[in-house]
């Protein structure tokens, strides 16, 4: 090779490395997160308790109105089921001809998530962009919390309402609110909070700090604890609330092979859990590289989305059990955001399908 086809070679190669060297530079720069390194528990995949099947191909799809991702689905016993859909609407139906009866109840301006019914009837729901909303009989709304500590909440989630009155929330991120949420699993701030409002005292109070993305809320039998979700990390905290162990906090199920979304308590003996997707591998693999995800950033969202078209749902028992295995890998149920059962039924919410389902719980 003559000497002129070296140098040339060798100016091409410079420029070559100059350029992925600024387009490195530009993507570092243009990256939203911080990322950190962080060590997640064993993916048992679907096995054992969770090995796969079809029984949710079995459930019933409704469309009460027309919208995408009604997150939480809430049988109540004024005979209405309510949902919320990303647009900030809440629709209310009754029974199975849903769409026929079907009406817009409020509309938060926000994005409803988690749903539940207090004692003098109103609706609070947990609201990603507004904070925690109380919903009069006759569609009034206020706002309960939307900040501590004079610092605003980023992502209210959902929640539980104990018997005394007491709501127990999540507020998963403070780094990144809902439009942003996938930034939450690249980073991540481990920033995700439970707390408790009292409506007499009008005081929050937080409990619990420091998780990969807070979410569903749960409280146990007689009350004695109350859970939360910690979705990043496919774990479920317990923080005991009565007894001997009150104040202490333990790992109630660890270990799943899927992102626990919100949590029910049937009230007797099971709780349900919504599994949103099964784990995204990518995010296990690059947990220990930090640089990479930190690069991995700066692409636009949509294009660090994982597939989502995979459904589960499972049952615990007061134990932390598996007693309950619903999956559809078909996609017909899929992204499971939440799982209420009511009356020998289960209602099934979705992050973006523009149905939620229903089906008797298999024998």
């Amino acid at each position: 090779m003559s000497a002129a086809k070296r140098s040339r070679l060798l100016q091409l190669a410079a420029l070559f490395l100059g350029l992925l060297l600024v387009c490195l530079l530009f993507a570092w720069w243009r990256s939203p997160i911080d990322p950190v390194a962080w060590q997640p528990d064993p993916n048992p995949g679907l096995s054992g308790p969770f090995t796969a099947n079809a029984l949710l191909d079995d459930a019933s799809l409704l469309r009460p109105h027309k919208g995408i991702g009604p997150e939480d689905v809430l049988p109540a016993n004024d005979g209405w089921v309510y949902t919320g859909y990303a647009d900030g609407r809440i629709v209310r139906f009754r029974g199975p001809g849903a769409a026929a009866s079907a009406e817009i109840f409020a509309n938060t301006g926000g994005r409803p998530l988690g749903l539940a019914h207090d004692a003098g009837g109103n609706l609070i729901v947990a609201d990603a962009a507004k904070g925690l909303l109380s919903i009069s009989p006759d569609g009034r709304m206020r706002v309960l919390v939307d900040s501590y500590q004079g610092v605003k909440m980023r992502f209210v989630d959902d929640l539980d309402i104990a018997s005394d009155g007491t709501i127990w929330f999540s507020d998963a991120s403070q780094k990144f609110g809902i439009h942003e949420n996938i930034y939450n699993f690249f980073e991540p701030s481990f920033t995700g909070r439970l707390f408790s409002y009292d409506p007499v005292s009008d005081k929050t109070r937080l409990h619990i700090d420091g998780l990969f993305f807070a979410n569903g809320v749960a409280l146990g039998p007689d009350e004695a604890y109350v859970l939360v979700n910690e979705t990043g990390m496919s774990r479920i905290h317990r923080l005991w609330l009565k007894g001997e162990k009150r104040g202490e906090r333990d790992i109630f199920v660890d270990q799943l092979p899927g992102l626990p979304d919100n949590i029910s308590f049937n009230g007797g003996d099971k709780f349900w859990l919504a599994l949103v997707n099964l784990r995204p591998e990518i995010l296990d693999k690059l947990a220990d590289k930090p640089l990479l995800r930190k690069l991995l950033a700066a692409l636009p969202a949509s294009a660090l989305m994982p597939d989502g078209h995979y459904g589960m749902a499972i049952a615990l028992d007061t134990d932390g059990n598996v007693v309950r295995n619903l999956q559809s890998a078909d996609g017909r149920v899929y992204a499971i955001t939440s799982v209420n059962e009511y009356n020998g039924s289960l209602y099934f919410g979705s992050l973006v399908m523009d149905a939620l389902a229903r089906m008797e719980i298999p024998e």
